[in-house]
């Protein structure tokens, strides 16, 4: 190809039509007139030095088409339609302002941070060290070496009868991370998804993303916010892809029982509906023994259980979760993965292994200690006048009713009750909007008994001075 200069040359005049058109046999893409103007109007030397008066109009030319390119750059939307049907989420935009209130040496109570209070059991801690001493620091497969998707199988199947294989699971970044995959993999734009109210943050936005439709399934407060077969069967159209139940839930502890477990997964099964279980909390059962929907292997094909050690073991930071599911979704869940995050963490993994296949004795001890402070906050949220709170039956979340305090002194909803509380109380605590109700506030109570009785003194002063 011919440079630049040898064609425009250093001290000469412009070259005749006839160069150029040789030219063009070396650039094709400069064959046609519109674009020489284009290539004459970078170099001011060759249009100054053009011979032909036919080409004298070039610049103003491309000074039109730099204009109407300027135009067409600033009509183009910047972001993506997906981007803005989600909301930051409500538990770390407010995990976000009380860290600027700390950084300006505001004392707060903190209610608001959904993770345990215990450090991570030193076992599990003591392996994840080993295997960075080790050298077990570079890339693994996707879905996580065998030895932590065999933890993972043969811990499900030990605790709650199912039977999934190693092919059927997948490590991920984060319990939420399973879900973000999940629903991706399967919720099409338009697809309905069935979310039971109130719902964790990120389920409502999680499905939007995907550009499906929710189905937000109203629940009773004086039942507890139960979860019923009849209701969920009442919901489903030809439409509905899945749906998601969080048992115990988050955020007010509500469980489904185990007999309208059952006939929820035999209705969506029956019906090719996908079951997306997230038992985040499945571990922090205080009324009946713990069940998994994974235990009904004949609806397997339509069922994801998703499943974290973030509560269980006190892992939150670790970011440490898993799916189990069908063989074809498990799949195409790794071959998302494979496209983001790749791997979690390889000496994440260990961790993993150590928690799972090591002693769960941690578990029963904070599980015992989840209740105790349960029952010690549920008796102090009682002192509040016109405060009802439903007992959690499980988690480690309170959702307390504040309607009798919405509409006085100029509070107009949850957020701005917990707003308030915020800068004037100095509680940190979650408006019920983020979860689909707006009467509520969720407290989060594993903290000390020092800080419970702390923060639930200066909520009760806020509101009293109303």
């Amino acid at each position: 190809m011919l440079a630049q200069d040898s064609i425009l040359g250093m001290n000469s005049a412009f070259p005749p039509t006839s160069v150029l058109r040789g030219f063009a046999k070396y650039v094709p893409a400069l064959a046609t007139i519109d674009l020489f103007y284009r290539f004459l109007c970078i170099s001011p030397r060759g249009i100054h030095a053009f011979e032909s008066k036919r080409f004298a109009s070039a610049p103003k030319i491309c000074k039109d088409r730099r204009d109407m390119a300027t135009s067409a750059s600033l009509d183009r939307k910047v972001f993506a339609d997906r981007i803005g049907r989600i909301e930051v989420s409500a538990t770390m935009a407010v995990a976000a302002e009380a860290a600027k209130l700390r950084a300006q040496g505001v004392q707060l109570t903190d209610f608001g941070a959904g993770e345990p209070h215990f450090a991570t059991p030193r076992h599990i801690k003591d392996a994840a060290i080993a295997a960075i001493e080790a050298n077990f620091t570079r890339y693994t497969v996707v879905p996580g070496i065998p030895e932590v998707r065999k933890a993972i199988v043969e811990r499900h199947a030990c605790d709650f009868g199912s039977d999934y294989g190693i092919d059927e699971t997948i490590f991920t970044t984060g319990e939420k991370l399973a879900l973000f995959n999940a629903i991706q993999v399967l919720v099409e734009h338009g697809d309905e998804v069935i979310l039971p109210v109130p719902y964790w943050v990120s389920f409502k936005d999680i499905i939007q993303y995907a550009g499906g439709k929710v189905v937000y399934l109203e629940t009773d407060e004086a039942q507890s916010f139960r979860i019923t077969a009849d209701a969920i069967e009442a919901a489903i159209t030809p439409k509905t892809k899945a749906i998601i139940l969080n048992s115990p839930s988050n955020p007010a502890g509500n469980i489904v029982s185990a007999e309208d477990l059952e006939r929820i997964v035999r209705v969506a099964h029956e019906r090719g509906i996908y079951l997306i279980l997230d038992e985040c909390y499945v571990y922090l059962n205080y009324e009946s023994k713990p069940v998994s929907a994974g235990k009904f292997g004949w609806a397997k094909e339509h069922m994801i259980v998703l499943g974290s050690l973030s509560k269980t073991y006190a892992m939150t930071g670790w970011r440490a979760g898993y799916a189990l599911g069908p063989k074809s979704i498990i799949a195409n869940l790794s071959k998302l993965q494979s496209q983001s995050t790749s791997n979690a963490t390889s000496f994440v993994q260990n961790g993993a292994i150590a928690a799972l296949a090591g002693s769960q004795e941690c578990v029963n001890e904070f599980r015992c200690e989840f209740k105790e402070l349960r029952d010690y906050i549920i008796a102090k949220l009682a002192e509040i006048p016109g405060v009802t709170c439903t007992v959690p039956a499980g988690a480690f979340y309170v959702y307390p009713n504040f309607s009798a305090y919405i509409g006085k002194a100029g509070i107009k909803s949850a957020t701005e009750l917990a707003t308030r509380l915020l800068h004037e109380a100095h509680v940190v605590a979650v408006p019920g909007e983020a979860f689909g109700t707006p009467h509520h506030i969720r407290l989060s109570y594993p903290v000390t008994r020092e800080t419970i009785d702390e923060g639930i003194r200066r909520i009760k002063q806020f509101v009293q001075n109303l």
